[in-house]
């Protein structure tokens, strides 16, 4: 069986099926977050400078402003993910839809309703098409959700979003993984692109233009020639968004068991860092390929570095979206405790597909030991209500409780946080 067979019943499933309460309230859980998300990127003269030239070049454009928005969403890299398609669903699709939403009349309950689409298809589509090694995943399977998401927001039909996801089937983009290890940040507008191709593909099939049937099939066969067998994908009736973790950290997701060990041994060690001789973190292979990145000189390094994360966490007591700013990459106290790091695999956790760390501390006379097997914000342990929330105050400065208490039937552009 093809792909295509299972995603298009898929789509009908979702284009007929009211989300259950338990999703669409996970869905707003999980919105806010971005939305967070998207508020801190404000504090980088960068991505300032970034959206600047995007509304230099096309004043207005709602194609712009998704692209923006994807942009600000993973800037910090605390955004969303979805552990099974290794990568994040939901950025560029409420990029996409947020922008559409803020000049169209549009009810919150149709956006949500657009959004849990777009989410349920790219998830699917990342757990199906895993890149290949050396690419990125940010500029490539999330495209699918977005096109998905706007046919529906903008009235089409299940056959429609099919049409749309071919056509971006047809010209994904190859990206790289490389701008992260060598320290620049391109890798920041892979979800712009990804958001302004889905928003394209998605108007063509509206418009009735086509592409043939096999396009995802051939795209497997040739742009993921490479990599790992692709899973069956996800039946209609399993909500792959109940799986969303959220991050309580700034970095990404597999520091994250690193950085918690960290945290868990840090009141332990006190005054005494000065005493570590050394740090042996062992983890899973995809962690040691994907967030090797040693010494960092760059935020993107140092949010894609177990070392980075393990120090600053030693050091600092936090990984926030300002642990990454030159004055603390290049810190002294936490160079130091960075270069006494080991990394190692944890072959058991390798063979099992289960994530994970364990950190041991050397203090010469005694050694310090904690294993992390799931973070806050895992499905297994979600984060509260309340966390979630202040996490949203921390990083946009205001109160999100009433987005996640706002009717379905308000308007989106008078409720939405951002």
């Amino acid at each position: 069986m093809t792909i295509e067979a299972p995603l298009a019943e898929a789509l009908e499933w979702l284009f007929r099926t009211r989300a259950p309460a338990a999703v669409q309230a996970k869905a707003r859980e999980v919105m806010l977050d971005t939305y967070g998300c998207v508020m801190a990127a404000r504090r980088h003269a960068e991505f300032l400078a970034f959206e600047k030239q995007l509304e230099d070049m096309d004043p207005g454009s709602v194609s712009c402003a998704a692209a923006s928005f994807a942009a600000a969403a993973c800037w910090d890299e605390a955004c969303e993910g979805l552990a099974r398609a290794h990568g994040r669903p939901g950025l560029t699709v409420l990029g996409a839809c947020h922008a559409l939403a803020r000049t169209r009349p549009s009810t919150l309950d149709e956006v949500l309703a657009a959004y849990v689409t777009g989410y349920e298809v790219g998830g699917r589509m990342g757990e199906s098409l895993r890149i290949g090694p050396g690419m990125h995943v940010d500029g490539a399977w999330p495209c699918f959700g977005v096109a998905a998401a706007v046919v529906r927001l903008l009235g089409g039909d299940a056959a429609q979003a099919l049409a749309a996801i071919r056509i971006v089937a047809c010209q994904m983009p190859y990206s790289l993984y490389l701008p992260v290890a060598a320290g620049a940040n391109a890798r920041n507008v892979y979800l712009s692109h990804a958001s302004q191709l889905g928003m394209l593909a998605a108007s063509a099939a509206l418009a009735g233009i086509t592409a043939p049937t096999g396009a995802v099939e051939e795209l497997r066969s040739r742009a993921l020639a490479g990599a790992p067998p692709a899973p069956a994908l996800a039946p209609p009736g399993e909500w792959l968004i109940l799986e969303t973790y959220l991050k309580p950290y700034a970095a990404a997701r597999h520091v994250h068991y690193g950085a918690a060990a960290a945290q868990a041994l840090r009141p332990g060690i006190g005054p005494r860092l000065n005493e570590i001789r050394g740090i042996e973190l062992s983890t899973y292979a995809e962690a040691l390929s994907y967030c090797g990145n040693r010494a960092p000189k760059t935020a993107i390094q140092a949010q894609f570095s177990l070392s980075y994360g393990v120090a600053c966490m030693l050091v600092t007591g936090e990984l926030a979206p300002g642990s990454h700013d030159p004055e603390n990459i290049g810190r002294r106290e936490i160079r130091s405790i960075e270069k006494k790091i080991e990394l190692t695999e944890n072959k058991d956790l390798t063979r099992s597909g289960k994530r994970g760390a364990t950190l041991a501390i050397d203090l010469g006379k005694e050694t310090l030991r904690h294993t992390v097997d799931r973070v806050a914000g895992d499905p297994s342990m979600p984060m509260a209500r309340e966390a979630i929330l202040a996490k949203f105050a921390r990083y946009a400065g205001r109160d999100g409780g009433a987005f996640l208490d706002a009717p379905g039937d308000r308007r989106y552009a008078e409720v939405s946080p951002a």
